[in-house]
Order: structure tokens, then sequence, then C-alpha cells
């Protein structure tokens, strides 16, 4: 098992972010935010920290892992799930407004972090882990049932590694694990996480992303801008788009 960095050994391997990625969703500084309770006490789980080739190097608090220091955030595995019900209509989020990160932006249904301190999540085969964690945190976050959302439902599809400053203070490195889910599953949203959910039709996304009033999540506009169409095109032949030796450098 992988041992927890020391706080000087992460200030060794954290990277400088390349100059070719994107610096997106600079908003107003959170400095000044008062951190709710809830999201507080979640900035004390375990991260698993990667080098670029998603190798595992251990593991650092939720907190240092989206904190933005010197224009560096350590670089740390996640996933997205894209959940589609059986009317092929896919689930967006409005993240709650006592999120520390991207506080009332819109994503896919489920964004998160396989945890160090949970072994089972540390898998790595078939993607294991991140489909455990991705369970874990659909019912923690949307209520979905565990049997509604087995690690077998789940379609591994690719990697993508993307940097964002966010607000200046709170940000994200991730390499992020996309997770494709088709299933009709019972909703019951926490509120310390989801303040709104809804369906969206594949020919209505453009315009629903033209009418929010508030943004979306960093890695939910790349996904958008450069490959969710065509995997939704291609929704009920999905695993003719799996390439899970690829990560995608956005």
């Amino acid at each position: 098992m992988l041992a927890p960095l020391t706080r000087s050994w992460l200030a060794t391997i954290t990277p400088q972010i390349p100059s070719s990625f994107k610096m997106i969703h600079r908003t107003q500084s959170s400095l000044q935010k008062k951190v709710d309770p809830v999201q507080e006490t979640a900035l004390l789980e375990e991260c698993i920290l990667v080098d670029e080739n998603d190798r595992a190097l251990g593991s650092s608090t939720k907190e240092a892992c989206h904190r933005v220091v010197n224009n560096s955030i350590p670089l740390h595995r996640a996933f997205s799930v894209f959940l589609f019900n059986s009317k092929n209509e896919m689930l967006v989020q409005q993240r709650s407004a006592t999120k520390i990160t991207f506080p009332n932006h819109y994503t896919n249904a489920c964004c998160s972090h396989p945890l160090f301190e949970i072994p089972a999540e540390q898998e790595e085969k078939n993607a294991l882990g991140v489909k455990l964690a991705a369970q874990r945190r659909l019912g923690f976050e949307l209520g979905v049932p565990a049997e509604e959302c087995k690690p077998e439902y789940f379609d591994y599809l690719t990697r993508i590694h993307y940097f964002s400053v966010g607000d200046g203070t709170w940000g994200e490195h991730e390499i992020d694990y996309i997770l494709f889910l088709k299933r009709d599953v019972t909703l019951s949203p926490n509120s310390d996480e989801v303040q709104d959910v809804r369906y969206v039709k594949k020919d209505e996304l453009d315009r629903f992303l033209a009418e929010l009033k508030f943004p979306v999540t960093p890695w939910f506009e790349l996904v958008c801008k450069n490959t969710l169409r065509k995997w939704w095109a291609g929704l009920d032949n999905v695993g003719q788009f799996k390439d899970e030796g690829t990560i995608l450098r956005y």
C-alpha cells in the first residue's frame, strides 16, 4: 500500500503547470469566504497523488490538493460520471453554494476522487477503485442506491489531464477518469452537495448551456467542447470509444 507523503515531499513532486494549459475559471477570490463545516470536514480526506502518467505516488489531503500555491496544485486522481437515463437524456447537477471549489457551478452528474484511506479505491485493475468511488459518491451526493450503480455498470472511456486555477485560492489539477453510466436511477440529492438536478436532451445541450445563469465547471466545459457530443451520439455502443491507455491533455 502507498504511504502518505509529508508536506516537504509534496512540495518536491508538485509539478509546475505547463504554459500550454489553459488557465480557466478565475472567479472572485474565496480568501474572505467562510468555509461551510460540512465541506471543511471533507478537506481532511486523503486524495491519491499521481504523476503525469497516472502513476500513484502517495497521498495528501483534499485541502492540499486543491489549494493554489504559486500557481501550482498537486496532481491527483479523480473521476467524472456522465449519467444517462433510458431516454438517452444526460443528468446535470448544480453544485451547492457551499462547495469550496466551483460553488453554484453546473456540471455532469458526479465528480469526485477515489480516497487513499479506502484501500479498495486504490485498486487500478479495470479502474475498479475509481468505479467504487463513483458508486460511493453517487450515493452520497445524489442518493442513488448502491445496487443501481454497481461497478460493473460503468463504462470507463478514457482519462483527461486538466488544470484550472479556479478562484485563485481553490482550484483543480487532476487526471480525471471519464465514466459513463446508462441506467434509470433513483435520485434523492444531498443539499450539502447539490442544489439542483435536471436531465438534458442531446439536441438541447447548446441552448441549455447558453441560458445558464451560472458557469459550468472547467472539466465539464472541456468535455463538452471536445468529446461529449461524439460519445453521446454513440451512447448505445459506447464501448467503441474506450481508450483506456490514453490520457487526453486539455
